[in-house]
């Protein structure tokens, strides 16, 4: 009579052997760790400590307790700065996600092309920002491309970036242009998991275009776009490259953004105790932000 041997069992490793080979795992883990807690949260750590110093490059260091706090409470400037700041996400991060989705429904369709479709519209995310609003100032100006097209709608021909109420929406563009493509690939990757038996059937009973997007494929981008929305509001709280080259905060601080105000503080006037409490403001901020942003959008997830 044939004996059958027994399948080995296959499973984690457990004992002497399996615990060796974990610390051994952990050793090479260890730099990698401890470098990422050193430059990643050493500096934040430090920045909120120095928050209730008096710290300067001048000199100073000694602990003040809140009065950096008071001080940026009682300080006009910064309430200025997160009108700006709020107001620029506001139109930021809702023409970001509405391009990423129009651009990753456009592509989502296979047709000639579309791999290179998909290639340029990626291309504003990975170009240099610096680089990218350098041209943008040329586009904006009295006379560029942006304002001879505004004339032909009955608008001013003026530079945008030199009015105090059209300046905002110039960077908005520009923030938009520069993160929509990231949005677009997250937003396709989601897109291409879900079945096509659902859209198909919906449009056997005769859904539309419109039906099919909001009852079909937004409840399965609520993920992501959740994901999205925290990443580009803390991306649109941190906006500073295409603020410092193409309007240095101004027309009249109508730029003027909470991370430049931190800029200045910290490396224009080497006030950078005063400097740490902006960031320490502008972190809570973003975690407030965030924390609505779960409980709007994300809750179900």
């Amino acid at each position: 009579m044939a004996v059958v041997a027994e399948p080995t069992r296959r499973g984690r490793r457990s004992g002497p052997q399996a615990r060796r080979e974990a610390r051994i795992g952990l050793l090479f883990v260890l730099p990698c760790f401890l470098l990422f807690l050193a430059f990643r949260f050493g500096p934040g750590v430090a920045g909120v400590l120095m928050s209730f110093t008096d710290y300067s490059l001048t000199g100073g260091g000694s602990f003040i307790g809140l009065d950096n706090f008071t001080r940026l409470w009682d300080d006009p400037l910064f309430w200025q700065a997160l009108k700006v700041t709020v107001l620029y996400t506001v139109l930021a991060v809702p023409g970001t996600l509405i391009a990423s989705v129009s651009l990753a429904l456009i592509t989502r369709r296979a047709f000639r092309g579309a791999r290179f479709f998909r290639s340029v519209f990626f291309l504003p995310v990975v170009t240099s920002l610096v680089l990218a609003a350098t041209v943008f100032v040329w586009i904006f100006s009295t006379g560029g491309p942006w304002s001879t097209l505004m004339g032909w709608f009955g608008m001013s021909e003026g530079s945008w970036l030199s009015d105090d109420v059209l300046v905002l929406p110039a960077l908005a563009i520009v923030g938009v242009w520069s993160r929509f493509g990231y949005g677009m690939l997250i937003l396709l990757a989601r897109m291409q998991d879900i079945p096509r038996e659902l859209e198909e059937a919906a449009l056997t009973d005769g859904a539309g275009p419109w039906q099919r997007f909001r009852y079909i494929v937004l409840p399965q981008l609520k993920p992501a776009l959740f994901f999205l929305a925290v990443i580009e509001t803390t991306a649109s709280f941190q906006v500073f490259d295409a603020v410092y080259t193409m309007t240095g905060g101004g027309p009249a601080n109508a730029s003027y953004t909470l991370v430049f105000q931190l800029y200045d503080a910290g490396f224009k006037y080497f006030d950078l105790g005063y400097a740490s409490a902006i960031g320490v403001a502008l972190f809570v901020l973003t975690v407030v932000v965030a924390v609505i942003q779960r409980l709007v959008i994300g809750k179900d997830q």
